[in-house]
């Protein structure tokens, strides 16, 4: 009897998404898969092959096909829609899965699993679910079709001139999700009024979202960042960050994504020296994440990961790695404040190290042998660590004042960017930010101390601002379960 599993890291999310988002706890687990498997059909790739292989210690329940497709149901009102299902596959991936029952079962699998995953990284318990599908599963089908190349361009001229802005379009690029028009000014005051008309300009086009303007080299040369419907989006996949941080030199270089155009966006991690990350539900946050974390699994430096993941969601796909510093995740407040309690104590013990050694750091330790290992804390969610610890607030801003050295580095996360989460002191000593789309201006600027986060398009798009430099738009890669798993 076919039957699709739903591996254990997905299991509590699943009974999560049945209490607290669609409010019927008695509702069957086989409808949040249906869910999933709509939320994965909407994706332009094909869902990774390792996610047809689920391990045996990873099943939490099955769904028999009887349950998910009601495939030969004889009761009353009940409809068997397997062949409908067998359509919908058959179109997206070009195969006759009629003849391959074998193969169908394997890409519902995949996937589900897809689709759980991508409902686990935009949704969080406490948001409105049903509002969450709206805008998922069927918001963007009302959104204008686009318009060919070359119209958009006569469109972006026209708008120039509705704002007084006399300039040729030179240079048409299209990026992952914007398009960028590189303009020759014809005199410094069209700088002026393309700034002060720059509002006008999406009203001109037609336009709900905001465009921005970009720096670029040449003189009286600017580069307009269009955003597209994102039906015309094209992802960013996280498969493909081992490859690009491959021969990349650093201590610890990670990518979340990549730059407007498509570039890899690749920074070291050990010179941000810590690392605050912010946004919204929807807005990526965990994704940038699981991108990093996917970046130090493969880069192949010798690194222990402490992840903190309070709510039990973020992090289970980890459980096993080597790479975890205490052996495991940890998911009790109790137990974060003793693990940075004792990674207090091993900065103390490194430093007398790097003493006794005569050197000032830790690249100058390994240059003499040393064998220490950089560790990176990672906090999911910082404000509910700092909401039911006292003690927290002051054990992470001892470690983000000295642990540099020693070779700790602290990235911190959270969904409610405010004063009280970020506190003074903890700005002042992680000077590295990314802000994923946040609600407010004031919260963009909590984070990274300027506006323009509250303009972001949400599902991965991000202002990277590391220390001493300009902030840098990007947008996240995709990172699916079987991207980490093959780095586990």
């Amino acid at each position: 009897m076919a039957k699709i599993y739903i591996p254990a890291v997905d299991e509590q999310f699943t009974r999560v998404l049945r209490d607290k988002g669609l409010g019927v706890p008695t509702a069957p687990h086989w409808i949040v898969a249906r869910l999933a498997l709509a939320r994965s059909l909407q994706l332009p790739q094909f869902p990774d092959e390792d996610l047809a292989k689920p391990l045996v210690k990873e099943r939490g329940f099955e769904i028999h096909m009887e349950q998910l497709t009601g495939e030969n149901i004889v009761a009353p009102d009940t409809e068997d829609y397997t062949d409908t299902y067998k359509l919908l596959l058959s179109t997206y991936h070009q195969e006759n899965l009629f003849e391959n029952r074998a193969r169908f079962i394997e890409l519902l699998q995949r996937h589900i699993q897809r689709g759980m995953a991508e409902i686990k990284a935009s949704w969080r318990e406490g948001n409105d679910f049903h509002d969450y599908l709206y805008q998922e599963l069927f918001f963007e089908w009302a959104r204008d079709q686009a318009t060919d190349p070359e119209a958009n361009s006569k469109r972006i001229q026209r708008a120039l001139g509705e704002v007084g802005v006399n300039a040729a379009i030179e240079n048409v690029d299209d990026g992952p999700r914007l398009t960028r028009y590189t303009l020759l000014l014809a005199g410094p005051a069209d700088l002026d009024r393309l700034h002060k008309g720059l509002d006008k300009i999406p009203f001109e086009l037609g336009i709900q979202r905001s465009i921005t303007i970009q720096s670029v080299t040449g003189e009286r040369r600017v580069a307009l960042d269009v955003p597209r419907p994102e039906r015309d989006w094209y992802p960013v996949e996280g498969s493909k960050i081992p490859g690009w941080i491959k021969s990349v030199q650093g201590a610890l270089p990670v990518c979340p994504g990549v730059d407007v155009l498509g570039h890899p966006l690749i920074f070291d991690l050990a010179e941000t020296p810590h690392l605050f990350v912010a946004g919204t539900t929807g807005s990526g946050k965990s994704v940038c994440l699981h991108a990093i974390l996917l970046s130090l699994l493969s880069s192949g430096r010798p690194v222990q990961l402490a992840l903190v993941d309070p709510k039990e969601v973020e992090f289970t796909a980890y459980e096993g790695a080597k790479q975890l510093f205490g052996g495991g995740v940890i998911t009790e407040i109790s137990a974060a404040g003793e693990m940075l309690v004792e990674t207090i104590h091993e900065m103390d013990r490194r430093q007398k190290e790097l003493a006794k050694l005569g050197v000032a750091n830790l690249e100058e330790a390994q240059a003499k042998g040393s064998k220490i290992n950089r560790i990176v804390i990672v906090i999911d969610e910082l404000a509910d660590l700092l909401m039911q610890s006292s003690e927290a607030e002051n054990l992470l801003i001892r470690l983000a004042q000295k642990a540099r050295a020693t070779g700790i580095h602290l990235l911190l996360a959270t969904q409610r960017p405010d004063a009280k989460t970020f506190t003074g002191l903890l700005r002042s000593n992680v000077p590295s930010r990314i802000a994923l789309t946040v609600r407010t201006s004031q919260e963009s600027k909590i984070i990274l101390d300027e506006t323009g986060a509250e303009k972001l398009l949400m599902r991965g798009d991000m202002l990277i601002r590391l220390a001493g430099k300009e902030s840098i738009r990007a947008h996240g890669a995709r990172v699916e379960q079987g991207d980490i798993r093959r780095w586990i």
